[in-house]
């Protein structure tokens, strides 16, 4: 006979695969060719289960943080936890609260983003009304094209700002992942649309950017909540802030891009010598890949798939309390010893960062990730590239034939390579 466990394995493996993953993020049939084909299974015994993630709780709701980050670096998340799991990965809630305290939290969250969203509905009320707009609202002049657009007068500079980009988030929400059957319906469309609307309206400072739906959308599709959806949002942009600020004489991503240039000059010599000659040496090739973290480079459920495969690695026991009390948080990281116990807390990339007292932001795993995929394409780029537009050609090879596991196994090492040296000099 077989026990329970090994039957629920064999259950498991039964409905692993692709056959699974189509039921959790449906393609349209006419777009089934024209998708990357995805890689990644959830495989018994190595991807985080819903069982395995509901055990790691006590009775009282403390998330033992350790055991899931193990469990997600082995084999990421299974489909139908992804979104509760991403919650914790991205900070929107501390391990060791209890199931009392997230809830209060959660619904303070919900009525925050309720206040929130019916001040942008006052000023343009089509937001919260399932529709969305993809033209102008306002003229070269700045008045309403259509005054029953707009709810309140557009003379304040914020207001104006915010109104004047509505429209290109709605053209960026048709254009995103449209080859998916959820967003056939314009009421996810719409929940897209006034998630990206709020965040705007909040952040005037960075506003809306092309590429923030990009990131937007799987979170969207994973939570059916908006409001949890959109502080999750709001966490994920913490990481990538920088990335989307920018002006007229610089990209936000391009302090990153001078980070792997270091690292790349560090570790590979010899290519990063040889991009110089190619006037790659600024690594602009790189600027979608960092920007909305490879989402172009890999299937829709394999991106999820590398996603949590890198916060989980970039992950530190702090981050909710870093985001929700900032002072306080670092003042508490300087005065404290982090012993063994609280190291495995800690994701891979995290901890060896932390043991060697390299914690600067800017050194993203994304960026040693990049690295990972420069040095896999290594010898085909010195040999064959001859100028930057092969060097794009190249690496525009690696969509559907780049493994998310391995990519990271190799940044791992990378990190491990660049640390070192970097000690040495």
């Amino acid at each position: 006979m077989i026990g329970c466990r090994g039957l629920w394995r064999r259950v498991f493996m039964m409905s692993s695969g692709a056959t699974e993953l189509n039921t959790f993020y449906p393609i349209r049939s006419e777009c089934q060719n024209d998708v990357p084909v995805t890689r990644f299974k959830p495989r018994a015994g190595k991807t985080l289960s819903a069982r395995r993630w509901h055990a790691s709780f006590s009775a009282d709701g403390r998330l033992n943080i350790a055991k899931v980050l193990r469990r997600i670096q082995r084999g990421g998340v299974h489909p139908s936890i992804k979104g509760v799991v991403w919650e914790f990965l991205l900070g929107c809630y501390d391990p060791n609260s209890t199931f009392d305290e997230r809830n209060e939290l959660k619904q303070r969250r919900r009525g925050q983003y309720d206040m929130w969203k019916a001040e942008c509905q006052k000023m343009v009320p089509v937001i919260g009304s399932g529709k969305f707009i993809t033209t102008p609202l306002l003229g070269d002049d700045g008045k309403p094209i259509d005054p029953s657009l707009i709810g309140i007068p557009t003379s304040d500079d914020k207001v104006l700002q915010w109104v004047q980009v509505l429209h290109q988030i709605g053209l960026d929400v048709v254009r995103t992942d449209r080859a998916l059957e959820f967003y056939e319906t314009e009421a996810n469309q719409a929940k897209l649309w006034d998630v990206l609307a709020v965040f705007a309206w909040l952040n005037n400072d960075i506003g809306y950017v092309q590429g923030m739906n990009d990131i937007c959308s799987p979170l969207i599709i994973l939570i059916e909540n908006e409001a949890d959806c959109f502080w999750c949002f709001e966490r994920a942009m913490r990481r990538l802030r920088e990335n989307f600020r920018c002006s007229a004489s610089s990209m936000g991503v391009q302090s990153q891009l001078s980070t792997l240039s270091q690292i790349m000059k560090t570790v590979d010599p010899k290519l990063h010598q040889h991009l110089e000659d190619l006037d790659g040496g600024e690594y602009l090739f790189a600027f979608r890949m960092l920007m909305v973290l490879f989402r172009r480079e890999f299937s829709f459920a394999d991106t999820l798939y590398l996603w949590e495969l890198m916060w989980g690695m970039e992950y530190n026991p702090n981050i909710f309390s870093k985001y929700e009390e900032p002072d306080r948080t670092k003042a508490k990281e300087s005065s404290s010893a982090i012993n063994d116990k609280m190291l495995k807390q800690y994701g891979k990339f995290e901890r060896k960062n932390v043991k060697t007292g390299h914690t600067q932001e800017s050194y993203s795993l994304a960026i040693f990730l990049v690295a990972s995929v420069l040095e896999i394409k290594n010898r085909r780029i010195l040999n064959e590239a001859k100028g930057v537009d092969d060097v794009v050609q190249i690496l525009g090879d690696i969509t559907s034939n780049l493994d998310a596991k391995k990519a990271c196994t190799e940044a791992l090492k990378i990190q491990k390579k660049y640390l070192s040296k970097a000690k040495k000099a």
